[in-house]
């Protein structure tokens, strides 16, 4: 990775890894050692993939994880409600259970981008709030745990916040960034 070379997967998992830094910057900095690159080249990735996002031409958002990320490893049809899309995996190596999943509208809109488990990779087994662990799943895993779940709004376009239920019926909230689980709290019932 050199700041003057074609941006490729380890750069785009830089720039997954500055927005999880807002909330896990102890994990980022785990994460970051173990890909080999300093606080410095984080940063330079995620100015470049900002830089690249808001062109005044630039491409596309499937264009642009086409040419970054490569042919994805895996690419099929949804149904998500009344809308039919098509669902493009490509892997991520440093979460290797995970793949990052776009979702892409007929016409071909980005809809949705996130991090998601790998077909056939087995998720964490969540039955009690203890094992809702940073990094160790995503939203659908803890929304189809916990029921009911609802998604509401994050601080960011990259992030997502799930309103679900605890075991015993407390409400709790969790926090994602790119689909990924960062943290989790209990939320008081109102009275």
């Amino acid at each position: 990775m050199t700041s003057n070379g074609p941006f490729g997967p380890l750069d785009f998992q830089l720039v997954l890894l500055r927005r999880m830094a807002d909330h896990r910057p102890e994990l980022v900095d785990d994460a970051r050692r173990e890909l080999g690159v300093s606080l410095t080249e984080m940063r330079e990735a995620n100015r470049r993939w900002q830089a690249m996002v808001r062109a005044p031409r630039a491409r596309g958002a499937l264009s642009r994880y086409r040419s970054v990320l490569g042919e994805p490893e895996l690419a099929f049809r949804r149904t998500v409600g009344d809308l039919e899309c098509d669902a493009l995996l490509w892997p991520v190596p440093l979460w290797p259970g995970l793949r990052f999943e776009v979702m892409v509208a007929p016409g071909g809109a980005v809809w949705n981008e996130w991090l998601v488990r790998a077909p056939g990779a087995a998720g964490p087994e969540l039955r009690t709030a203890a094992d809702l662990r940073p990094w160790s799943c995503t939203v659908d895993e803890v929304a189809r745990a916990f029921p009911p779940a609802r998604p509401t709004e994050g601080g960011a376009p990259t992030r997502l916040r799930l309103a679900f239920t605890l075991p015993g019926g407390g409400p709790g909230v969790a926090d994602f960034t790119w689909g990924l689980l960062q943290d989790w709290s209990e939320t008081r019932r109102d009275a």
